[in-house]
């Protein structure tokens, strides 16, 4: 009687979890995904009759990043935006650009085995106001609104784990530079030009994980190397983004930005930045 009990329990346990399995894999899969988020980091220091001195610096950063992942069949569709503005105020020095950047991606894959796709790449990226040189005296203007704005795109091949997870190889991949007539002859594009064109090899990927409880980092990476100049000279961008969650809405948040790019510097760029501040997503939707 009880080895009769046992089975029965035993086929019970069994018929319940594949009954489970079934229902998990007959379960609608997202067509369409969207996010949007937005981070507010604020930072303020104040000196009077301060012994060591200081210079009292009032700093705002607000970052707007939205995410659209479209998945049906053997189509991939990922496009993300960019976004960032920051200003600082210094005593007697007045107003500072610290943050400015647009940037528009879009990955679109054709999926031909588990994790590789037959893709298209196309980027877009800018800046929103006039840039200085403040070393300079007066202050020297080295950029402006689509003064530089890349444009990216070309075919390739994509490896995709995850939304978390893929890098996209493109060996044949335009490049265009535009600037206005002030800037003619920087920025790669060639005295009395306001265009120039490139073609090249571009790596670009991206990987989010936690790294513990808690703590979130992202790394977005992208290389090119134009065939047609330089050859063997590679750009690179990368960038690591570290998020440390307090509570649903407030977040530390730090990011290390580099950039190697020999036509619109000699020297290696480097941003950082570091602030506790809001985050607040604005638009989470699900399609199916």
């Amino acid at each position: 009687m009880r080895r009769l009990a046992t089975l029965l329990f035993l086929t019970f346990i069994a018929f319940n979890s594949n009954a489970q399995k079934k229902k998990l894999d007959t379960l609608p899969k997202p067509k369409w995904k969207i996010n949007g988020r937005l981070a507010f980091v604020f930072n303020q220091s104040s000196f009077s009759n301060w012994a060591s001195g200081g210079q009292n610096t009032v700093a705002g950063n607000i970052n707007i990043n939205y995410d659209f992942n479209y998945k049906k069949n053997n189509v991939n569709w990922d496009t993300r935006l960019l976004s960032g503005y920051g200003l600082s105020h210094i005593s007697e020095k007045g107003y500072r650009k610290t943050n400015d950047r647009f940037e528009l991606n879009s990955l679109l894959g054709i999926k031909t085995t588990t994790y590789w796709f037959l893709s298209f790449i196309a980027n877009f990226k800018t800046q929103y106001t006039k840039g200085f040189d403040y070393a300079k005296e007066p202050k020297l203007l080295v950029s402006e609104f689509l003064s530089p704005a890349y444009l990216t795109f070309g075919p390739g091949m994509l490896w995709k784990k995850s939304d978390d997870l893929n890098l996209n190889v493109a060996p044949a991949t335009a490049r265009y530079t535009f600037v206005n007539e002030f800037f003619s002859g920087k920025f790669g594009v060639d005295e009395g030009k306001t265009v120039a064109f490139g073609l090249g090899f571009n790596l670009s990927g991206y990987y989010k994980f936690g790294l513990m409880k808690n703590i979130e980092m992202e790394n977005i990476l992208t290389m090119y190397t134009d065939y047609l100049a330089n050859v063997g000279n590679v750009d690179l961008d990368y960038q690591t983004n570290l998020r440390f969650t307090v509570n649903k809405h407030i977040k530390m948040h730090m990011t290390f930005h580099t950039i190697i790019d020999d036509n619109s510097s000699s020297k290696i760029q480097f941003r950082q930045l570091f602030g506790l501040g809001m985050n607040y997503s604005f638009h989470e939707k699900v399609t199916y």
